[in-house]
């Protein structure tokens, strides 16, 4: 009786399975839709602009689970086809960290930003949600129509680069594929970029979660060359010509090292497998920066690079938020304490001082 058992419970879950497939199948083609937007706005308010759809050759995620089970991220993209939600995710970008500095509440701005969906294969309305600071739910600021049959979605090859595999764990449908990124190395430094990567996959996999979870990793690099080597250092005085225009002192603060122009960050992610980003900067200098759904990145170089990449990878693929207090940061407010944040390692809820517990 007990390998009747069994064997039902396998039998059931394989119909269950089998059945989400033909339903992602239904609506989605297999190839990935890049969304690419620009955010603008200041401390105030904000908008989404489309400024264009990108086709891309596989779609890396998920055909079982399409619909967001964590309600992480300060925005949220869905896809609906008529009335039937059909594909959902969370993702932060750089410009909502930007609204929360003091420049945004005398300037305006705008940034870029790109979103990785499932292609459809009807037509689709993609709808855009903010986060409302005040009481942390959702609110809709702008929906888009996709017509996966529009002569303007591009198609083109975006660069030739090559992507090595680092790490083979299995089907990308069902593994995380991690996707790292080279930054300020140049053609003659790719030899050193292979190394790096390898390297912060040994990093990856010497902490937890990671270490028990190895085997549900893909990991790929893409060579990605730089005419100059480094990333740009504006306080220095120093700037590069590099793939992915990284720098230094993002929002004025010394150690932030970000990418702020995501949608080329994105392109360069365009002909390979991808659930996350991962920017490796060439860099001896300590920074880096990691955003939900958007990108991590930090120097390859600096003694602590292991520890620094393992935390902006929380940031970037876990979602987690800063549990550091002291640190200078741009932000001013960041956080509405009357409201539960989303992050699923920090609270409001308890006054530690009152509890006895610090």
């Amino acid at each position: 009786m007990k390998r009747i058992a069994i064997f039902a419970t396998l039998f059931l879950s394989f119909i269950t399975l089998n059945a989400q497939e033909i339903e992602f199948n239904k609506h989605f083609t297999g190839e990935r839709l890049r969304v690419d937007l620009v955010f603008a706005g200041d401390a105030k308010s904000q908008d989404i602009f489309l400024e264009g759809y990108v086709a891309e050759p596989q779609w890396s995620g998920s055909k079982t689970r399409m619909e967001d089970p964590f309600g992480y991220g300060e925005f949220r993209v869905e896809m609906w086809e008529g009335d039937k939600l059909i594909y959902s995710s969370g993702f932060n970008n750089l410009f909502q960290e930007w609204r929360t500095t003091s420049e945004a509440k005398n300037n305006r701005m705008a940034f870029t930003g790109s979103c990785r969906v499932p292609f459809p294969k009807n037509i689709v309305d993609i709808k855009f949600f903010e986060r409302v600071k005040g009481s942390g739910e959702f609110s809709q600021i702008a929906q888009f129509p996709v017509d996966p049959k529009d002569k303007l979605i591009r198609r083109g090859l975006e660069h030739n680069f090559k992507t090595d595999t680092i790490k083979w764990s299995g089907d990308p449908a069902v593994k995380v594929d991690l996707l790292f990124i080279a930054e300020g190395y140049t053609a003659e430094e790719m030899g050193k970029f292979r190394d790096d990567a390898r390297r912060f996959a040994t990093y990856l996999f010497s902490a937890e979660p990671y270490k028990s979870r190895e085997a549900d990793f893909n990991i790929w690099a893409v060579e990605s060359v730089s005419a100059e080597s480094g990333p740009d250092i504006p306080h220095m005085g120093i700037w590069r010509n590099t793939i992915a225009s990284s720098n230094f002192y993002t929002f004025r603060t010394d150690r932030y090292l970000t990418a702020p122009d995501h949608k080329r960050v994105s392109a360069l992610a365009s002909a390979s497998h991808c659930d996350a980003m991962y920017v490796i900067v060439n860099t001896d200098k300590y920074g880096g920066g990691g955003i939900y759904n958007y990108y991590g990145l930090s120097m390859s170089d600096h003694k602590y690079a292991s520890e620094v990449f393992v935390h902006e990878f929380g940031h970037s693929f876990a979602g987690l938020g800063d549990e550091y207090y002291t640190s200078d940061v741009a932000y001013e407010g960041f956080y509405n304490l009357n409201v539960e944040p989303w992050e699923p390692n920090i609270t409001t809820l308890v006054e530690f001082e009152k509890s006895g517990k610090i």
